[in-house]
Formats: structure tokens, C-alpha cells, sequence
């Protein structure tokens, strides 16, 4: 969601806000803005995208040394230009760009109006530089840093804040609580944004700032202390990605350069971990509880999107090979339902971002239940990466496009280490097994090279087919089922039409109704144990005149004869079919698309990452 940018130093602020605010666009946003100090506090912003902020900043020839930049995820008021951020106090000498959500700011701005404020937006936003001034300005002997954590302590709900006042014209004030927020250290100067991207260019020096800690930054320097003025000392930490991961090299848009880089993201996630000679798997990161895994009563695995839909994959392999109990929870409802967990679970929690609100939420009810809670994340120095008691980094590199690819199989990869790893521990797999899921789980980057080039012309012309299709079906069992409710998704995010994921028996349960001659149905048929009924399932949809693409194995010649449209994949394992099947559905769902003329990397109203609840 909202991205957040700041910088001091001697370069040109416009010249680094802009291009950070650019590379903070796959998080999705409706309006954009910067705030600048050079003399006086000048503020550019606007409803649409940041190359019309651009447009402008170089109309108005505006320049300065010191900023604050946002692009807003509209959350309270509709997106326009007054509703964007930076958001000015009253006088007009504060500036505030936001990230989260004010939960009593109805109640705030009520008290505020009282006393005589006005107010120019319908964000939760304003009222900040609101507070944040009446507090400066009425209460004596109280600095403005003072103010500032005054503030905030009346405040209730979510903030990664960046905050300029003209009378400290030399100092950028941020602060954070459940909205990650970092400190890019260079020479002589200082970067601030809500995740890595803008600042890499820079400087590979960051500073993580934890919930309830806010930071004074001039150029030369950064002070770290809790919102109860503690001074603190924080570790800085060297940045683990390259510019060059955050281009597009070549790729028309980032999400297929993202499905192409698959054969490479999902071997650097098994680097390391997997001993083909000694047929063993170490994940080191859970090294230290892993007794605690092979002990626990049960799994509970918590995540959100396409993260859910690897949960989904990742609780059919930990019930298989490793027959631990396992239940697969929305993580936005984790929490509402007060869960019954605790001593002797496991919570595993995954996210690409490491910074999923609803996912958090989870991972810390279920801590102060009792519960052991690890975590399956991209991001290295993510909150979630930070406050699990263990866990596994998928090491897939940036994901820049909103819809998810290298992530799920990432995800799914360190699924399927991790379950082969407990079952091999808890002497349920043999040693020839083990040899055999090795050898098997080492040469899929290979098989999904394959079906990327052997497959790539025949979706895309498959795709031209069924653009303007008006919905889908997807149908898939056991290990396909997950993968069906990806491809569903995808289809949904991207090309905006709608679309639905079903285990295939449940197909005559209700959604056959909606079957025929208009409705393209693609079914998931590579896994050779569901092969035989899955048959059944298609033929009841041809008799029915949908409109059948086939996702099958090369041996599968009986689907192969039914369906209308095949995409042929390797074999391989069952319970590595995920890994393979999913690749020729985000293939399809970014042509059509495409096709569509759809905005792939930034489809409407979605955001990369969601650091909301």
C-alpha cells in the first residue's frame, strides 16, 4: 500500500523523491506527492500517477535539499487532489505524509474543530499535522519533537509517518507503528521510505525501525528513541538486493520478467538446503526448533492471498509426508474468532512482504496464546522476519508486480523442504524416499524452464481466444485444488474478470449451473492419483459445452483427447505438481490481460503490499 520517500542531503530532493516515489509504485496508489524546504515550505501533490507529480515539480522548477514524498492507497476520502498527501497543518509550516490508518480520528478531529481548527480534506491524515501543531503551538516550553510524541501518544491505530517543519528546516522527524518505515544511511546525507526499493540506488545501509520508535534525521546524523524518549541503538543492516533486480531488463512489465525468473528464484530458494549426494534437507533458520516441530500437536498456518493458496499446497504435504495435523486459516480472521491455540502449536505464518497487517495480527495473538510462531517471508529485516521465534526466508529477490508468481512457488518450495525435512526426521520417510523426493524436488527448475519455453507462443495464442470471456472456472484435486484457486486469482487481479476456483467434485454441487458454451473451463489434470476422476469431471463439462483447457501431464493422453486447449507439462512428484501446473495459469492470465489492455503490474484498487487491516 501508500508508499512514503524522504530524503537530506546535498543532492536534489525533487530528483530523488520522484524516482523513489517511481519504484514505490508497485505498491499501488491513487494520488501522489512531495513536501520540499528550501526557504519556505513548498508542497507539490495530486490526484494520478507520479509522472504528472513529475510534469508538475519540473513546471514549477521546484528544488531543495530536504523532502518528504507519498503515494497514496486511498483508505479515508476518495482520491483527488486535495485528499493526497504531504498534508499541512493549519498554518502551513508542517508537513505529514502517512502511511496506516487513524482509528479515532473522528474523535480527534471532533475535539480539534471545538477549538477552533479547520480542515481542508476528508483524511485521516490531516488531523496529525493537526494535533501535532495545537500541541506545539499552545503548549509551553514543549519542543517539537516533544509535540510530535505527545501526539502520538493520543493517537490510535496504524502510522509510518514523515514529518518537516519549517522552523527545523534541517531535520526530517519519522516515526512507526505497524507501518514499516527504514533509514537508508550514506554519506553526508539520509534516505527514508517505506520499504528498500527507493534507496538501493544509494546506499545498501539501512536501519529498521521497530513499532513504537521514532527517529530525528539530518543529513550528517539519526538519533533513534521510543515515543517515551528512551535513546535507543540500532543494528544497521546491509541491504541483500541490486538495483538491477528491481528493473524490468527487457520485460514489457515486471510480472513476466517475475514468471520467467521462476527457474532461477526457485532454485536460490532450495541453494543450500537440499544435499542431492546425501539425500538430506537443513534448513538452518528453524535448525533450533525443530524439535518443537516434530513434537507439535498440531500446525496452524496463517497468511493471506496468494500466500493462503500455498498454506493450502503446504498443508496437503505437511499431512502427507510428515502426518502432522494441520489447519489453514484466512489471517484476517485469525484473530476475530479468539482462536483456540497455545502451548504445543505451531503457527506458521507467510508472506511475501513480511509486513502483511492481517498476517501480524495473527502471528501476535498466537504468541501471547503460547504458541510457537514461525514465518515463511521474502523480505529479509521484515517485521515478520523480525518478531517470529524462527522461520525461512524464500530468497525469490524483489517481486514488483502487484500479482503474486515467484512468491507462490517459492513459498511452496520451502513447503515442501520444510514437510520432507519433518517427516524425514520423524522417521515416516525412508531413505530411498528421501533419495527419490531429492533427486525429483533438484531437477524442477529445469521442468519449469521447459514448460517456459515450450509453452510460452501456445498460451498466448490460446489467450487471444478467451479475452473478452466474461468468467472462468478453474477445477482442480488434491494438490491441483490450491493451484486452481491461484489461477483464479491471478485471472481476477490482472484481467478483472471474474473467476473461480473449485475442487473439481464440488463442480456438480452448484457451479455446473453456470456451465456453457460461453464459460472457458480449465482444469488442473497432473496429478497422475486424481487423473481417473478428474476424467469424469471433464466429461461432465462437455456435455455441458464448456469450453475446456487442459493443464495435463505428457502421459495423459485420455484429458488430452477430451479438452479443447492443452498446455503439456513435465511429470514429476504429486506432491510437486503446484511448482509445475501453476506456471502455464500466470502465463495465461498476463496475456489475457494484456489483450485486454490492463494495467498488469498496477491493476485497479490493488496494492502490493497491505500494511492495513
Amino acid at each position: 500500500m501508500c508508499g512514503i520517500v524522504g530524503y537530506v542531503g546535498d543532492r536534489d530532493a525533487t530528483e530523488v523523491l520522484i524516482k523513489g516515489l517511481k519504484r514505490l509504485e508497485y505498491r499501488g496508489y491513487d494520488s501522489a506527492g512531495i513536501a520540499l524546504i528550501d526557504g519556505k515550505l513548498i508542497v507539490q501533490k495530486g490526484k494520478g500517477k507520479v509522472i504528472n507529480l513529475e510534469k508538475g515539480s519540473k513546471k514549477n522548477n521546484l528544488s531543495g535539499k530536504l523532502g518528504i514524498g507519498h503515494t497514496r492507497w486511498a483508505t479515508h476520502g476518495e482520491p483527488n487532489d486535495v485528499n493526497s498527501h504531504p498534508h499541512l497543518s493549519e498554518t502551513g509550516k508542517i508537513a505529514v505524509v502517512h502511511n496506516g490508518i487513524i482509528e479515532n480520528y473522528n474523535t480527534l478531529k471532533k475535539q480539534l474543530i471545538e477549538r477552533g481548527r479547520t480542515f481542508q480534506s476528508q483524511t485521516d491524515t490531516e488531523i496529525i499535522a493537526q494535533l501535532i501543531e495545537e500541541i506545539y503551538t499552545k503548549s509551553k516550553g514543549v519542543t517539537f519533537e516533544q509535540a510530535i510524541r505527545l501526539a502520538l501518544k493520543q493517537i490510535v491505530g496504524t502510522y509510518g509517518l514523515a514529518i518537516l517543519n519549517i522552523e527545523t528546516p534541517d531535520k526530517i522527524y519519522i516515526a512507526r507503528k505497524g507501518s514499516p518505515l527504514l533509514l537508508g544511511v550514506g554519506e553526508n546525507e539520509m534516505f527514508i521510505a517505506s520499504d528498500a526499493s527507493p534507496i538501493v540506488e544509494y546506499t545498501n545501509k539501512v536501519v529498521y525501525l521497530d513499532d513504537g520508535e521514532m527517529a530525528i534525521v539530518t543529513r550528517s546524523n539519526y538519533e533513534v528513541k521510543t515515543i517515551d524518549d528512551s535513546p535507543l541503538t540500532k543494528e544497521v543492516h546491509e541491504l541483500a538486493i541490486s538495483l538491477d533486480a528491481i528493473e524490468k531488463a527487457g520485460y514489457p512489465h515486471f510480472m513476466l520478467k517475475e514468471i520467467f525468473e521462476q527457474p532461477r528464484s526457485i532454485a536460490d530458494c532450495m541453494r543450500g538446503r537440499i544435499d542431492v549426494e546425501n539425500s538430506s534437507i537443513l534448513l538452518g533458520g528453524i535448525e533450533d526448533v525443530i524439535d518443537d516441530l516434530v513434537n507439535a500437536k498440531r500446525i496452524v498456518i496463517a497468511a493471506c492471498g496468494t500466500s493462503w493458496h500455498s498454506a493450502l499446497v503446504g498443508e496437503y504435504l505437511f499431512e502427507q509426508l510428515a502426518k502432522t495435523p494441520v489447519e489453514v486459516e484466512y489471517a484476517s480472521e485469525f484473530r476475530y474468532r479468539d482462536p483456540l491455540i497455545g502451548k504445543g502449536d505451531v503457527l506458521l505464518v507467510i508472506s511475501q512482504s513480511g509486513e502483511t497487517a492481517d498476517t501480524l495480527a495473527a502471528l501476535r495473538e498466537a504468541q501471547e496464546k503460547g504458541a510457537l510462531v514461525l514465518g515463511i517471508c521474502n523480505v529479509v529485516g521484515s517485521t515478520i522476519s523480525r518478531e517470529t521465534d524462527a522461520g525461512v526466508f524464500t530468497h525469490a529477490g524483489p517481486e514488483i508486480g502487484v500479482a503474486s508468481t515467484k512468491a507462490f512457488t517459492a513459498q511452496v518450495v520451502v513447503l515442501i523442504m520444510m514437510a520432507l525435512e519433518l517427516g524425514q526426521r520423524k522417521g515416516l520417510i525412508s531413505s530411498d524416499e528421501m533419495k527419490r523426493y531429492i533427486a525429483e524436488l533438484s531437477r524442477i527448475p529445469a521442468k519449469v524452464e521447459h514448460i517456459l519455453e515450450h509453452s510460452d507462443d501456445t498460451i498466448k495464442k490460446m489467450a487471444s481466444l478467451f479475452t473478452y470471456a466474461p468468467n472462468f472456472l478453474y477445477l482442480g484435486r488434491s494438490y491441483s485444488f490450491p493451484v486452481a484457486l491461484e489461477g483464479a486469482l491471478k485471472l481476477k487481479e490482472i484481467s478483472y474478470i471474474h473467476a473461480e476456483g473449485y475442487p473439481a467434485a464440488e463442480m456438480k454441487h452448484g457451479p455446473i449451473a453456470l456451465i456453457d458454451e460461453m464459460m472457458p473451463v480449465v482444469v488442473i489434470a497432473a496429478t497422475d492419483h486424481t487423473n481417473d476422476k478428474m476424467v469424469s469431471n471433464i466429461e461432465e463439462v462437455k456435455a455441458r459445452k464448456g469450453r475446456l483447457i487442459a493443464i495435463i501431464n505428457d502421459e495423459n493422453t485420455e484429458v488430452k483427447d477430451l479438452a479443447d486447449f492443452c498446455v503439456s507439462i513435465p511429470n514429476t512428484i504429486d506432491c510437486f505438481s503446484p511448482l509445475l501446473t501453476v506456471i502455464p495459469l500466470q502465463l495465461l492470465s498476463y496475456y489475457i490481460a494484456v489483450n485486454r489492455g490492463c494495467n498488469v503490474d498496477q491493476p485497479r484498487n490493488l496494492a502490493k503490499s497491505v500494511t492495513v487491516e
